[in-house]
């Protein structure tokens, strides 16, 4: 059974860990337990009562009139939340987190394929999955979250977008732009580039995709076989910086006649120095200029 101290509850609902014991003492709406050493605690149900009464909250209702709910009636004024506001990104973004916690699949499916259904595969992209994988990384931090549920989570996500991918048409030929993509030896965090691939194929991009943890030599030898117009890389695990400016400086070397593209938070919430063939994606927008301005793209890269 999982344990959730007041400060996870905190960072989970976006409610002041104050708010809660106020709430404890005036309404009794949630009870925390004990540890044999007295120390206070709270199981997965209460934090989805939190949860639950932090998305009343965001749509107006008064926490008196949420006390005087039952459980269940919660659960439902929540349910109907999500039914009659199919584009609140925000109830998304809550049922992924409580799909998150319980491991819930069909809570992820149900709400992602409503969001999806309203919105299309972009739109759910850009403003709930990376909203959410946002929160992720600060649950992370915080340690209010376990790599099991993390992991769940990220493979959903994952699979959606290769389920996105497939449906795109595959197009070749010596008029069309060719892209290759990959992450660093060591970086796993695939998500960014698999949705950069969606993009780059859905408008007619050729994308050569080579996934996680590629070393240099084996990116050199795939670059010599299919000449791509761009290299676009991702990097979001934590390197020291020394580290990420010699690896962009390897990369500016190695591929001269090539435009880079650098992507991921690493590279975009800090500065380097970068070479003038180097370029960071540092929002989804600048990635969209590469696929629809035609005036972006070079010449064919040369071995």
């Amino acid at each position: 059974m999982s344990r959730y101290s007041i400060k996870d509850l905190e960072h989970l609902s976006g409610i002041k860990a104050h708010t809660i014991r106020v709430w404890e003492q005036r309404y009794g709406i949630i009870n925390p337990k004990r540890t044999s050493t007295n120390i206070r605690y709270y199981d997965s149900g209460d934090l989805k009562l939190i949860l639950n009464i932090a998305r009343l909250k965001d749509h107006g209702f008064k926490i008196s009139k949420i006390a005087a709910m039952s459980h269940h009636e919660i659960l439902s004024s929540v349910l109907d939340l999500t039914d009659s506001h199919p584009k609140d990104f925000e109830n998304h973004i809550h049922n992924l987190t409580t799909s998150m916690i319980d491991l819930d699949e069909a809570l992820f499916e149900n709400s992602l394929s409503t969001s999806i259904l309203q919105m299309g595969f972009e739109s759910t992209m850009v403003h709930v999955i990376y909203p959410f994988l946002v929160k992720i990384g600060f649950l992370w931090q915080a340690e209010a979250i376990h790599p099991a549920q993390e992991h769940f989570i990220t493979c959903l996500i994952r699979q959606k977008i290769i389920t996105a991918i497939d449906g795109q048409k595959l197009v070749s030929g010596p008029g069309i732009r060719r892209f290759m993509l990959f992450l660093p030896e060591q970086e796993l965090h695939e998500i960014n580039l698999l949705f950069a691939h969606f993009i780059l194929k859905k408008y007619g991009n050729q994308v050569v995709y080579l996934g996680q943890s590629l070393p240099m030599n084996d990116i050199i030898l795939a670059y010599n076989l299919h000449k791509p117009h761009y290299l676009l890389a991702s990097l979001t695990s934590a390197p020291k910086k020394r580290f990420v400016q010699s690896y962009i400086d390897t990369l500016a070397e190695q591929f001269p006649k090539t435009k880079i593209l650098l992507g991921g938070s690493i590279v975009t919430n800090d500065t380097y120095k970068l070479p003038s063939n180097v370029s960071v994606l540092s929002t989804i927008d600048h990635l969209y200029n590469y696929c629809q301005n035609p005036e972006a793209v070079g010449s064919p890269a040369i071995a």
